[in-house]
């Protein structure tokens, strides 16, 4: 079953809380770092209000099916990327563009939020680290697997297992159900022969197409396109 949170009745206490932003299809891996566009005016504040302190931020994917609320609060997956604005561009409008880098995965519960825009109070999520043998053997077959979908990457010899697993996810088009469950597994050996056994079933891209869309957060076609950054 997909795990979901929704605006709450009764706000928890309020540790580790950071502004929530909602996104279709778009997941934050640890150590990736993502452009984005930011045009609505609640997120414009958002961006402001982070600018100010740490810049954390959690992005969080919206459950499929609900993509049509992104103008209210749809429900986001439990499980999310806790990110931080490493770079940002203000334009004369009062639109950003801004580059968040991954941090962690976190499990999500949402609290009241007192701006325009959502909150969400975070728990780091341990990972499962697999044995020396499954390492070993893991390692071998992910960095076979990242190197048929993006033969210029160059890959040190000691990869954590978890950080080529992601890296492959990204090179994979999946849809988003499947991402969600393999983003959320926290064995990572799981992570990883799940991943692999996805490698195996999707065809390789033909060579011009071989380096993987980046994604941001797209505007309505009637607020135009976003910025070439």
């Amino acid at each position: 079953m997909t795990e979901s949170i929704e605006p709450p009745v009764t706000p928890p206490p309020a540790q580790g809380v950071v502004p929530l932003f909602p996104l279709p299809g778009l997941f934050l891996f640890p150590g990736t770092a993502l452009p984005l566009h930011i045009f609505e005016p609640r997120y414009r504040q958002m961006i402001e209000d982070l600018l100010d302190r740490n810049g954390r931020l959690v992005l969080g994917t919206v459950v499929p099916g609900h993509e049509h609320e992104l103008m209210g609060a749809p429900p986001v997956h439990a499980i999310a990327g806790l990110g931080e604005i490493a770079r940002h561009e203000r334009y004369p409008d009062g639109r950003f563009v801004i580059f968040v880098v991954g941090l962690k995965r976190v499990r999500l519960t949402e609290v009241a939020s007192d701006r325009p825009y959502r909150k969400v109070e975070v728990a780091p999520l341990a990972e499962q680290q697999p044995t020396p043998a499954e390492t070993a053997a893991l390692r071998k077959e992910l960095m076979v697997a990242v190197k048929a979908r993006s033969p210029s990457v160059v890959l040190p010899p000691n990869v954590p297992v978890g950080q080529l697993t992601d890296l492959l996810l990204l090179h994979l088009k999946l849809d988003v159900t499947t991402m969600i469950e393999l983003y959320s597994q926290l064995d990572v050996a799981e992570r990883a022969r799940g991943a692999l056994a996805r490698h195996a079933a999707t065809p390789l891209p033909p060579p011009e197409a071989k380096k993987p869309d980046v994604k941001r957060a797209e505007p309505p076609p009637d607020e135009g396109t976003p910025p070439s950054s």
